[in-house]
């Protein structure tokens, strides 16, 4: 296993364990599975473990694995604290005993805000008291590091790492991504103010192994280099050094093998001309798949209604390419889960954005077929139900 440093120095391993998706039987985590495959990422040497509170089971299976074989101190746990469901001090301390005793743990390694959406989103949690809490928990040793967990654009993602001293984030990122979501961009921003960057979603849920279209296989099929498209993503990712460590739902012991020998062999800037040129006709097949051919460049940006064109577009491709619960998924993250929408719906129509456009996309109308498909009566009932709670 190869190792890169976190703020502080310590050894993290480029393979983290994603503990959401435990293998399951007759309903329930399937504990003897799951043991046998984290004690084995454990002794082929992947040290970061990521669960969360809304995990079902996950917290519990984790603590009481790793309390059973007395490896605990042999892994960093990072956990989330579900932010959206906070609404005074008391609850963050109430959330965090469950952490701890979930976990069988006097301690967190690694704490994220869960899918922090915006800066205000942050100062209404510091009114609330979280730097307080924070402060505290650090000062006794219960909790580590802070960090963020993050779907939506670079800006925003930007405003976030200059809004706290973080100690690390984490974010949505692979060569699909590769100028949506935080984006390149965004990475290197975190890499330059000093912050480790865990990614999540290296596989865009499955999609860059399963669900390519056969165009994209033949591309790597005829490539002289022979390595399935798993390892080439996790490859493309490895090849950057403003990767600390990449997660991944790990729910078979084939899948947790193959990915700790990929993890093994990567070094850092390994890819040359060819391997990007050879990944750049993947992009391509899969994006002629697509609705509207937007690469996710940004020129379009900024909106003067803040609507997010690039996320807009790629929840609206993933519709058609992975199906309309992915889409909408994306978009809700992306868009309705903040205190100030992104939708298409604020859209005005004054084409500024098609000026700057190279691709030139006929962005308003295609904002208008996106929104209709993405923006129905679900969508905006949500966003409602946003607004009313606060979950933001």
């Amino acid at each position: 296993m190869k190792y890169r440093k976190d703020k502080y120095g310590n050894d993290i391993s480029v393979l983290g364990f994603g503990c959401m998706r435990f293998p399951r039987k007759n309903g329930s985590i399937d504990m003897a599975e799951t043991e046998r495959e984290l004690m084995a990422a454990i002794d082929a040497g992947v040290n970061y473990f990521d669960t969360a509170y809304i995990y079902p089971g996950s917290e519990a299976a984790l603590g009481e694995i790793l309390t059973k074989n007395q490896a605990r101190d042999k892994v960093y746990i990072a956990t989330k604290l579900p932010h959206y469901l906070v609404k005074s001090r008391e609850k963050m301390e109430k959330i965090f005993d469950e952490h701890l005793k979930r976990l069988q743990t006097d301690h967190i390694d690694y704490y994220l805000m869960h899918m922090l959406t915006d800066v205000p989103t942050w100062e209404s949690l510091k009114k609330l008291g979280i730097l307080e809490f924070l402060e505290e928990k650090k000062r006794s040793g219960a909790i580590r590091q802070v960090g963020f967990s993050y779907h939506g654009n670079t800006e925003k993602f930007i405003q976030l790492v200059d809004a706290y001293d973080w100690d690390f984030c984490q974010i949505q990122y692979n060569y699909m991504d590769e100028h949506t979501q935080a984006g390149r961009r965004g990475l290197h921003y975190a890499h330059e103010k000093g912050l480790p960057v865990v990614i999540m979603e290296p596989l865009r849920g499955g999609k860059l192994v399963t669900r390519l279209p056969r165009e994209a296989m033949e591309e790597f099929e005829k490539y002289p280099i022979r390595r399935s498209p798993a390892q080439w993503a996790f490859r493309w990712l490895w090849d950057q050094p403003e990767v600390t460590c990449v997660l991944s739902g790990m729910n078979s012991m084939e899948m947790l093998m193959d990915n700790v020998q990929t993890a093994s062999t990567t070094e850092v800037g390994e890819l040359g001309e060819g391997e990007q040129a050879m990944l750049a006709r993947v992009l391509d097949a899969i994006y002629s798949k697509m609705k509207v051919g937007c690469t996710g460049c940004g020129y379009c940006m900024p909106c003067p209604k803040g609507v997010d064109i690039p996320g807009m577009f790629a929840a609206y491709n993933r519709r058609y390419a992975e199906g309309k619960f992915s889409g909408l998924k994306e978009h809700f993250m992306c868009s309705a889960a903040r205190r100030d929408s992104t939708a298409a719906y604020n859209c005005i129509g004054c084409g500024k954005c098609e000026s700057h456009c190279p691709q030139h996309i006929s962005i308003r109308e295609e904002l208008k077929k996106a929104s209709k498909e993405l923006e129905g009566p679900l969508y905006r009932t949500a966003r409602k139900i946003v607004e009313i709670l606060k979950l933001y």
